[in-house]
């Protein structure tokens, strides 16, 4: 589907396809909905994992408004991220779980009140006693209403911005990452009643950490084929994404079947497992992950943009490669760069994106819907960035969520994305 734009910014002519049949499953390389039709996700990101733990936008715009951008822009599904943290409350019966105590807990008494009245303006069937996932279900309810799939994505244990190094939140047994409640959450969220719900990103960009449990491929197998079972268990429909390492940057060793060790001198040494999909009960819902950004502004023409890139783990949508032992479907779940209007046609990095979607035929959930943030802090820098209302330049949506913050930028990325899987 192409897209027109009026100089308004406002778009002609898109239509989102209609809702798949629920439950997905896997065959081989593919995602098929349980007509057996093929699905590809063609997504954005909304961001829902920080500080105030709901929804980004709301105080610009009401839940229905932002939900209609993503028939709008084509797109037939989300990838909404939380923070266990919010699980964790609920387990504790924490005041905090208030919409009135999130906001104001996140952004101080004076500026919390202002967004609170915001919030509650455009969106006046909440209250200030609203809770955070009460505002989860009524995105998700909106979401049915507008034919728009769900997929959850755990981004982090605590509420903040993500991702850096030793910030607490990016490997099992950091600071923040306790493996238990992980995996309690993800029991409680899977469980849950969410009507278009198909979907779970078990961990947001998994990275080394100096003081957690050993990063290697064997600690990675025992964890995340637990969280695998825990969702499972809950929701026997729900597909189940595995992100890689070094912020989900390479998951090959998965298709090539390799071992995968512990490290020697740590308590995982001399331990080996394999990732075996028959050994599995969710063996027709896995799908793996991947994330690609442009932070070395690429000059790689396409050819050599690919072929490293392939490497990294599309040998598992590759049934002609002697090398790949197993087939998986494979997602993009973010890739995105400034939404600024020149920056898509000053390094290859967009043209390799689209042309490695339409050679591999992979869904992708683009970074990001949001055009402005409650808050954000990005711990471990120096001085620490703590910033209210943050724009975000590389968001589909202006500051206040009132249109395409750049139709150029669409027009020639995210359209050609979604041309791209229509062919």
């Amino acid at each position: 589907m192409l897209f027109r734009y009026l100089a308004s910014g406002l778009i002609l002519g898109s239509v989102a396809a209609a809702l798949p049949s629920l439950p997905l499953s896997t065959k081989g390389r593919d995602i098929l909905d349980s007509d057996g039709k093929l699905f590809h996700h063609v997504s954005t990101n909304w961001p829902g994992h920080q500080e105030a733990m709901i929804p980004e936008g709301l105080q610009y715009a009401s839940v229905e408004e932002i939900v209609s951008w993503f028939p709008k822009l084509g797109l037939n599904s989300v990838r909404l991220t939380f923070a266990i943290e919010m699980i964790d409350d609920i387990y504790a019966n924490s005041p905090n779980q208030t919409l009135e105590k999130s906001i104001l807990n996140a952004l101080g008494t004076a500026n919390g009140t202002g967004v609170l009245n915001q919030i509650l303006a455009h969106n006046p069937t909440f209250s200030k006693n609203t809770t955070r996932l009460q505002v989860f279900d009524a995105v998700a309810k909106e979401l049915d209403k507008q034919g728009i799939i769900l997929h959850l994505d755990n981004h982090v244990s605590k509420a903040f911005w993500c991702c850096g190094e030793n910030d607490g939140n990016g490997w099992f047994g950091e600071k923040f990452f306790i493996v238990e409640n992980w995996i309690r959450g993800w029991s409680y969220m899977a469980k849950h009643n969410w009507p278009t719900f198909a979907s779970v990103g078990l961990r947001n960009e998994l990275r080394n950490a100096a003081t957690a449990e050993p990063v290697d491929w064997y600690t990675w197998y025992t964890h995340m084929t637990s969280a695998a079972n825990a969702v499972h268990e809950a929701d026997p429909d729900a597909l189940i994404f595995f992100s890689g390492l070094s912020f989900d940057t390479y998951i090959d060793p998965i298709p090539l079947g390799k071992t995968l060790n512990g490290t020697a001198g740590k308590a995982t040494a001399n331990k080996t497992a394999k990732f075996i999909p028959d050994d599995f009960a969710w063996k027709n819902k896995i799908v793996l992950e991947i994330h690609k950004y442009d932070f070395e502004a690429t000059q790689d023409n396409c050819d050599a943009f690919t072929s490293k890139w392939y490497e990294k783990g599309f040998q598992a949508v590759d049934a002609s490669n002697p090398a790949t032992k197993y087939l998986f479907p494979m997602v993009i779940s973010e890739w995105g760069f400034i939404q600024n209007g020149v920056y898509f046609n000053q390094t290859t990095y967009n043209k390799c994106l689209i042309e490695m979607v339409d050679k591999w035929q992979v869904g992708w959930q683009q970074w990001e819907l949001s055009g402005s943030f409650y808050l954000q802090t990005r711990p471990g820098r120096v001085p620490q960035e703590t910033i209210q209302d943050l724009d975000e330049a590389w968001g589909l949506l202006n500051h206040n969520w009132t249109a395409v913050r750049s139709p150029v930028t669409v027009e020639n990325s995210l359209a050609k994305m979604i041309a791209a899987l229509q062919q």
